[in-house]
């Protein structure tokens, strides 16, 4: 449990660290992903080479797909730091898990009971709201507030293809040649929104250079990894559950580094959005009441893949488990 309040709070400082950077969103987060694929590559190089080969045509292109959503996740939520505030971006972009459950029962007929139902209302209320409130509270010069909640929505959207795009990898491919597609992929993607920005990748001082390092080790390793790896030992839903400590942290973050105080409107959405991510993460149907550790579920890495363990017992559960994983890539 202290391990993984550490890793929320390590998480919590990826919205300063954006902030404080000065170059292009698209570009910091380009060096983000492609400083975490290289902290990735060296243990594919060496005795998991040959996991490359349990990858079919399928899985190959729906982890590309995962990897392009992901890239999108990032571009979006990284340029909305520019418009509105740490609060209210860190927050809705945490409403991924309510688009997963949509998704899921849209696409894949996943039962949704009705507390899954009333966390949802509660989020799009609250999401709402927030979006809303506070419209001159804009980031950006002449800027509205309004903007940046959205671009930040339209984050978590792309957050949830990904997971969805990624669930049925996880119970046939292990975590490393999953996430090397992955985020290369999502490398690539963000290569072509900095193309088509015509941002430059060189010529930055080393000032920023340490942020992008910083944003790879301390919310990327430290954070992620460290969660994955709680999984092993706690139950996902007090995982989920703890991970909606990182919008608070975030938001204390802000007021004591950037002195940004978000508007009353703000708060009051969030609660609502917090409330409601929490009542839809411990409904039964999310897989909450399942005890981690057993049936042969193990966590094989980091960037959230869990592999099945023998007899391919508890898929359903396994793959409830990979939601919380996934959105924390």
């Amino acid at each position: 449990m202290l391990a993984l309040a550490g890793a929320v709070v390590a998480m919590s400082t990826a919205s300063i660290l954006i902030r404080w950077s000065a170059a292009p969103s698209s570009v910091v987060a380009f060096y983000r992903v492609l400083f975490t694929l290289a902290l990735v590559v060296p243990f594919v190089l060496g005795e998991r080479r040959s996991e490359f080969r349990t990858l079919s045509r399928r899985d190959l292109l729906s982890a590309i797909a995962a990897g392009i959503a992901l890239g999108i996740h990032f571009a979006a939520w990284f340029e909305s730091l520019a418009w509105t505030s740490v609060a209210a971006s860190v927050t809705l972009v945490q409403t991924q898990p309510v688009f997963v459950a949509i998704g899921a029962y849209l696409l894949l007929n996943e039962r949704i009971d009705r507390r899954i139902v009333g966390g949802i209302v509660l989020t799009v209320c609250g999401a709402t709201a927030m979006t809303l409130a506070d419209p001159g509270a804009a980031i950006a010069v002449e800027g509205d507030a309004r903007f940046g909640n959205t671009l930040a929505l339209v984050g978590a959207v792309a957050a949830g293809a990904y997971v969805l795009a990624g669930r049925s990898i996880r119970q046939r491919v292990s975590v490393f040649p999953y996430v090397t597609v992955v985020y290369a992929s999502c490398a690539l993607t963000l290569l072509a929104v900095v193309g088509a920005q015509d941002a430059a990748l060189l010529g930055y001082p080393p000032r920023e250079w340490v942020l992008f390092v910083a944003l790879a080790a301390g919310p990327g390793l430290l954070g992620h990894t460290v969660i994955n790896w709680a999984l092993e030992h706690v139950r996902s839903t007090v995982v989920g559950i703890t991970m909606l400590g990182e919008p608070v942290g975030a938001t204390i973050l802000a007021v004591l580094l950037l002195a940004e105080v978000p508007g009353t409107g703000t708060v009051l959405g969030g609660v609502i959005v917090l409330g409601g991510i929490y009542l839809a993460s411990t409904s039964r149907s999310s897989g909450g009441d399942r005890e981690e550790g057993s049936g042969g579920d193990r966590e094989e890495g980091s960037g959230g893949d869990r592999e099945e363990g023998s007899g391919g017992d508890r898929e359903e559960g396994s793959n409830r488990d990979s939601d919380v994983a996934a959105k924390i890539d």
